[in-house]
């Protein structure tokens, strides 16, 4: 589980450094590679959740 949310963590820096780099730059590229790590954030937080929900039972 700590793996999954080291992950998290460098995905969401990810999405964030290309964010900026869109709104601030108007870079359309940065704004691929945001909407791609925001897929990937998605995807990892619902295993997350699945692997938290277990971890409790």
């Amino acid at each position: 589980m700590k793996e999954l949310v080291d992950q998290i963590k460098a995905e969401y820096e990810v999405f964030v450094k290309n964010a900026d780099a869109q709104v601030e730059k108007g870079n359309k590229a940065a704004g691929a590679r945001a909407r791609k790590a925001a897929l990937n954030l998605m995807k990892a937080m619902k295993e997350f959740r699945k692997q938290s929900n277990e971890a409790t039972k």
